[in-house]
């Protein structure tokens, strides 16, 4: 059942991969802000349940190397076999990692453009799986695993042809180097210390290069799982001539075919205190049985250590599948003490594998070293948790720092893009609130001039209401107060003087009628047609002065609209009574030419004179008519009043 939930658990995070690249070539400046957040979102949640980047130190193998070349276009190859027929399902490649000078570690002469070609043995040719162009593909720059589907090609062999080149940092010559290739069939590393070929090799004279190193499943990475418990090595003294033995009980019996050694922890200072190969016995025996006492052991391993370059932070190894229930780890060599003490021996995990299944976690160890000698419990070599927290499957641990990658490469641009929308949003923001204190002060504007405008029309109805009752009901009590005067004199004579009396009594009704309308004479029409009324009105204010009328373009005044037509009337009969009242005049002349575009009215009597300027009830029709008035001396030697206006089209006229 545990087989079946890490092969799932390893084809579920395959397809997340999968998803997660298709959402980084996605292009970030298409999608809504909300996604855009939800991403992000996303992104940290899931970074914060993946595996760290904890590069290794100390010594030990790096990994493969080309020989150096001058140009790129030097095809190099590496191809692993697999000694069987598998179903291949992924193949990783590990780059070589280096630190800059600006202490950022960097992928170094990964190449730069490769392909991954499969095949069988009855198919040396084999078949191409991908084809990568690093520059293009956005491969670099990384220091994390490149995981390549094979989504379960039947294979015996892979090749990786690279035919462009990289450079590499030192001398910056261009090479073909990776650290490590790792192909699973599900969970099981088939490519793991099996037989490489390759176009070149150079191994270095420290023996850190070389072509079986690409498969030793050594990695520079430490096994840093985000979730899981710490737990400490199980560590203890051991005499120059002791030989201790571990002993796994597996429960029953399995058909196991791998182990791994998950070394201590060398130190929790920098630099190190340890070196890299603490608690790794020279020569080690690993042993199956299915009897307790090993009455039928069979021989598993035989690990000889001899270099640094034979250690790392895990050591893998395949064998022959066997039958077994109890695994012995017997140390032939122990380990060099270190200065004056005793050597130290132990590990941090042991793992035992059958068919991809770690069939030792949780299972019973025992040891052959006395209980004064132990440093750290047994316990802890089967409790599937190292220093950082839970011990992961292979596949899993480097498919989640592949993730990682991604991941970590997107969220920048993400950020990025929704700093851009935010900035956007914000200049939106500010030129709405420009835009509403534009509006506000519009407005405020606008009450201001409305407010303004509204004085001055309350201005105007006062001026026209003060004006109105003078010019109307003043002239109109002087006429009925000069008609008084005639049905006096007329009071023997009673034809005159009914004719008096009705009169006065039209001019009392006509005065009453326009008391009604003064507040709104720009509506009221209480005037016939305006030639009549002139002629009218100055019979009956100049009844016992002699006076001449004459009016041309009498069509243009019936188009003027009753207001314009109100006003000219009404300072047309001020002048009249003013020469009545004041002038002493025995004779007017009155004049008044419309046209379409002027209108003149002239008043002019023989009386005695204005006394100063034109008097100020004049003045103020005029401004109402929007006219000029002036005064002069007439040709009798008495007064000419002069009223001059256009009267504008649209404004003054009526539609007929």
């Amino acid at each position: 059942m545990n087989q079946v939930l890490r092969f799932f658990s390893a084809v579920i995070l395959a397809g997340l991969l999968l998803k997660w690249a298709a959402y980084a070539e996605t292009p970030h400046s298409t999608l809504p802000l909300s996604q855009l957040e939800q991403r992000l979102t996303e992104i940290d949640a899931r970074l914060s349940q993946l595996a760290n980047y904890s590069l290794g130190g100390g010594i030990g193998a790096i990994g493969y190397r080309s020989e150096p070349h001058e140009t790129p276009d030097h095809p190099e190859w590496i191809e692993i076999d697999f000694g069987k027929t598998v179903p291949l399902d992924e193949v990783m490649l590990v780059p070589a990692i280096r630190r800059d000078a600006a202490n950022e570690f960097e992928a170094d002469a990964f190449p730069g453009v490769f392909r991954l070609i499969a095949g069988t043995d009855a198919d040396r040719k084999g078949r191409v799986v991908a084809e990568y162009n690093t520059r293009n593909d956005g491969i670099l720059p990384r220091i994390a695993p490149f995981a390549i589907p094979c989504n379960g090609i039947t294979a015996s062999w892979i090749r990786v042809e690279a035919e462009q080149l990289s450079r590499r940092a030192v001398d910056q010559r261009y090479v073909f180097q990776l650290s490590e290739i790792l192909a699973f069939s599900g969970q099981e590393n088939v490519a793991l210390r099996q037989l490489v070929k390759t176009s070149s090799n150079v191994a270095s004279p420290s023996g850190a290069w070389d072509q079986r190193f690409v498969v030793d499943g050594f990695v520079p990475y430490l096994m840093d799982a985000a979730e899981g418990g710490q737990s400490v090595a199980y560590l203890a003294r051991i005499g120059i001539q002791e030989h201790p033995v571990l002993t796994i009980d597996l429960g029953r019996d399995h058909p196991i075919s791998g182990i791994h050694l998950h070394a201590p922890e060398q130190s929790d200072t920098l630099p190190q205190a340890y070196t890299g190969d603490m608690g790794i016995p020279k020569h080690m025996r690993i042993e199956g049985a299915n009897q307790s006492d090993f009455s039928d052991a069979v021989t598993l391993l035989d690990l000889h250590h001899e270099t640094l370059y034979d250690s790392g932070p895990i050591i893998m190894w395949p064998f022959p599948e066997t039958s077994c229930r109890y695994i012995r780890l017997s140390v032939i060599d122990p380990p060099l003490p270190f200065g004056n003490e005793l050597p130290l021996f132990g590990f941090t995990e042991i793992e035992v594998f059958s068919r991809g299944q770690n069939v030792a976690l949780h299972k019973t160890v025992s040891s052959s070293i006395t209980t004064t000698r132990k440093i750290r419990r047994t316990s802890s070599l089967t409790d599937g948790r190292n220093m950082y927290g839970n011990v992961l499957p292979i596949r899993d641990w480097l498919n989640q720092l592949a993730l990682r990658h991604q991941l970590e490469t997107e969220r920048p641009r993400v950020v990025d893009e929704l700093n851009k929308r935010y900035a956007r949003q914000k200049a939106n923001l500010n030129r709405m609130i420009w835009l509403a204190a534009l509006l506000a002060t519009a407005v405020g504007f606008t009450i201001l001039i409305d407010h303004i405008l509204r004085q001055r029309q309350v201005s105007r109805i006062r001026e026209r209401f003060a004006a109105d009752l003078h010019d109307e009901l003043g002239a109109n009590l002087h006429a009925i107060g000069l008609l008084g005067d005639l049905a006096k004199d007329a009071v023997d004579s009673p034809d005159i003087l009914m004719e008096t009396v009705d009169e006065i009594r039209a001019l009392t009704e006509r005065s009453g009628s326009a008391a009604r309308h003064c507040a709104d004479m720009q509506q009221a029409d209480i005037y016939g047609k305006l030639p009549e009324d002139m002629r009218r009105c100055a019979r009956r204010i100049m009844a016992d002065l002699e006076y001449d009328i004459s009016i041309e373009g009498e069509d243009v005044l019936e188009k003027l609209k009753p207001r314009i037509k109100a006003d000219l009337f009404l300072f047309y009969k001020e002048s009249l009574v003013n020469i009545s009242r004041h002038s002493e005049a025995t004779a007017v002349r009155i004049h008044l030419t419309a046209g379409p575009k002027k209108i003149n009215l002239t008043i002019s009597d023989n009386g005695h004179g204005l006394e100063g300027d034109v008097p100020s009830s004049l003045k103020r029709r005029a401004h109402l008519l929007g006219g000029r008035v002036t005064s002069s001396i007439s040709e009798s030697g008495g007064t000419c009043i002069s009223l001059k206006f256009r009267p504008r089209r649209g404004l003054n006229f009526r539609k007929i």
